[in-house]
């Protein structure tokens, strides 16, 4: 099992241009908790660990009330994968170990 657990800077390429934001990740098990947290807000945020991968979904309400559905595979120091926001479809997520 890799260790997901830290503080990550995450980039997600949106229709809007780059979101940068920091997730923190306490993982336990196949869980983890923590907190996502960029230039729209922060929001606490739980969800699976399995292998490698974490698995989240959060609410926003900015710019427009939606469920994000994020999946991401953490190799070493970095992590990549999807963030899929309803009719927009997916965007790709990426991601560097700050802590």
């Amino acid at each position: 099992m890799a260790n997901v657990d830290g503080t990550w800077a995450i980039t997600v390429k949106t229709p809007m241009g780059d979101q940068k934001s920091d997730l923190v990740v306490n993982s336990s098990g196949d869980t983890f908790t923590g907190a996502m947290s960029g230039t729209l807000g922060s929001d606490d945020v739980s969800g699976k660990v399995e292998g490698d991968t974490l698995i989240w979904s959060m609410d926003i309400t900015s710019p427009m009330p939606m469920t994000l559905d994020n999946k991401a595979t953490v190799d070493g120091d970095s992590m990549t994968g999807t963030v899929k926001a309803g009719a927009f479809g997916e965007m790709p997520l990426s991601g560097e170990r700050k802590a």
